[in-house]
Parts: C-alpha cells; sequence; structure tokens
C-alpha cells in the first residue's frame, strides 16, 4: 500500500472513531412532566431530589414540561403527546395527572403526588406493593381534617359552629368532609359544609357562612383553592373568620394557620423516586410513600389583626412562626 493511501485511510479511519464512540453512548433520558402550573418551590425541590438521585436537568436527564393550566380535559392529550415522544417516565404534579397518566399507559413508568389515598383513588393495588407501572407519594390531605379541626378549636374554643370550604373539584374532598363531620360531631360542634366550584362562589360562601354565625373555617385544599388563595385568605379577613388551611402557601399570603405535610420534602422525596426509576427500579416494587414530616405554621401578624391572642400551646407546637 502507498504511503498516500496508508494516510488517507488512517485519517478517514480517525474522523469515524468519535462518531461511533458517540453513536454507542445511552441517549439522554426524556422525563414526561405533567402539571397544573409552575409553582417554583416544588420544582426545586423535585430538582432537588433529582440531583440526589445523580439527575441534573440538561446534563444527563431531559424534561418534557407539560402544563393543563387549570383544565383537566386536556391531561389525556398531553399524556398522549408526551407518549409519542416516547418519555422514559411520566411525573405527575396532580391526582387528576395521575389518574390520565394511568388510563393511557401500562407500560411507561409514572411517578404521582396525590392528595388522596392512592388505593381508593385506584392509582395503586396496595401501598405496599403498588404493582404495574406506577408509584409515588400521597399527601393523605384528606384524612387531616380532624387534625385542622382540633387545632381550630384550640384557638377558637368557644366557636360552636364552624364552617368548612370544600373545592367540588378536589378528587377526594368528600372524604375530607366526612373527616372533618365526625370530629366535629365527636366535640359537639356544628358544621356547615360550603361547596365551591368557581371563583365567583367564593365570595358568596364567605357570605353565606358569616350569616350562619360561623366563628372559624377549616378550608378544604386541591389545584383550584390553592390557585384561588390570595382571594380566600383575603376574604377571611375581610370577614373576619379565624381560618386553618392545609399548606403553608396560605399563611405565606397572609393566612392565619396551615397544618399539613412538608410541600419541599415531599417533592424531594418524588425527585428521589423519579431518580430511583430511571436507573431501572420497577414502580409497582416501589412502595407508595407517605409524609413523615408535618408542619404547623401560624402568622402571628395575622392573628394581631384578628384580635386574636394565640395559645402558648400552639405557638410551642409551632414549626414556624410569621412575624
Amino acid at each position: 500500500m502507498r504511503r498516500r493511501e496508508f494516510i488517507t485511510l488512517l485519517g478517514g479511519a480517525a474522523v469515524g472513531w468519535p462518531l461511533a464512540a458517540r453513536a454507542q453512548q445511552p441517549a439522554m433520558p426524556v422525563v414526561g412532566f405533567l402539571g397544573g402550573g409552575a409553582l417554583t418551590d416544588r420544582m426545586t425541590a423535585f430538582r432537588q431530589g433529582l440531583k440526589e438521585a445523580g439527575f441534573v436537568e440538561d446534563q444527563n436527564v431531559a424534561i418534557e414540561y407539560r402544563w393543563d393550566e387549570g383544565q383537566t380535559d386536556r391531561l389525556p392529550l398531553l399524556v398522549q403527546d408526551l407518549l409519542r415522544r416516547q418519555v422514559a417516565l411520566i411525573v405527575s404534579f396532580s391526582t387528576p395527572a395521575a389518574l390520565a397518566a394511568k388510563a393511557a399507559t401500562t407500560t411507561v413508568p409514572v411517578v404521582f403526588v396525590s392528595g388522596g389515598d392512592p388505593v381508593k383513588l385506584g392509582l395503586v393495588a396496595s401501598l405496599n406493593r403498588p404493582g404495574g407501572n406506577i408509584t409515588g407519594i400521597s399527601f393523605i390531605q384528606a384524612e387531616l381534617g380532624a387534625k385542622r379541626l382540633g387545632l381550630l378549636r384550640e384557638l377558637r374554643p368557644a366557636a360552636t359552629r364552624i364552617a368548612v370550604l370544600a373545592d367540588t373539584k378536589w378528587p377526594t374532598i368528600e372524604r375530607f368532609v366526612s373527616d372533618v363531620r365526625a370530629a366535629a360531631s365527636a366535640s359537639g360542634r356544628q358544621i356547615e359544609v360550603l361547596y365551591v366550584g368557581s371563583d365567583r362562589e367564593i365570595e358568596t360562601a364567605f357570605t353565606t357562612l358569616v350569616q350562619r354565625g360561623a366563628g372559624a373555617l377549616v378550608s378544604g385544599t386541591g389545584r383550584f383553592f390553592l390557585s384561588q388563595r390570595e382571594r380566600i385568605v383575603a376574604l377571611a379577613a375581610r370577614h373576619r373568620i379565624p381560618a386553618i388551611y392545609g399548606q403553608r402557601d396560605y399563611v405565606e399570603a397572609g393566612g392565619l394557620m396551615s397544618y399539613g405535610p412538608s410541600i419541599p420534602d415531599t417533592y424531594r422525596q418524588l425527585g428521589i423516586y423519579a431518580g430511583r426509576v430511571l436507573k431501572g427500579e420497577k414502580p409497582g416494587d416501589l412502595p407508595v410513600m407517605l409524609p413523615t414530616k408535618f408542619e404547623l405554621v401560624i402568622n402571628v401578624k395575622t392573628a394581631k389583626a384578628l384580635d386574636l391572642e394565640i395559645p402558648d400551646k400552639l405557638l410551642a407546637l409551632a414549626d414556624q412562626v410569621v412575624e
């Protein structure tokens, strides 16, 4: 072989080596994300969990975001779009999104966060052995109604009639209302349940609860209420109604008090679970996680505006006091 031909052949092989090496490298996995709206603290916590599991967005994992913008009827179409993109995993930030993903695929792994009981919602066969292609984290918000009522009684022991603001769009609302009713009956309180399905009905509900003599309010939760938290908090202040909420977002918006699972910790765990599935673990073998960290947050400034004295017992229990 002539020297010139040898050099040409060698040069061509050298060019081909990096291309071959790149072709052998595994493609970056793509996570399909289903959410109702961008909530910065939750997204930050989720990405932190992913990082702890060894995945950093745009470095060794890509995320395709899809937002339903409060229109849950769009979720089936959004799921199908993600499936067409051959995502390695679907992460859902709401119960409706999880249900839509479960209905659409039995093969692509799904990791969810939900405020209800995943077994009763039909998401998993059991908490310890979910089975199939789905697992996740449950807030168990519906089971905390009695606890919130008890905390509210510590603050307003003289209130014999208590209103419950219920979001008709929340999948587990009846369980939540039933839980509060049972606790109220056991403590000799009367409950006024006010169902709300639109932003227009929120103001009407507050007018009604005042007319019916409610001395305090237990607010339900759900995506719709969360999106309307500033309005709900403002109406409670205007009507001077002491209220307890399910998430600290309300207290940060000026609400009086909240009790529920730690939001950052829950979404961080969701990210860790997503990372474990990306590494090859089967969702059906990963137990549905329940919150291990709960937090009571009290807004002292709001209490003063309502002329309320926060009992020392409650202040001692508080994980955070907002001045």
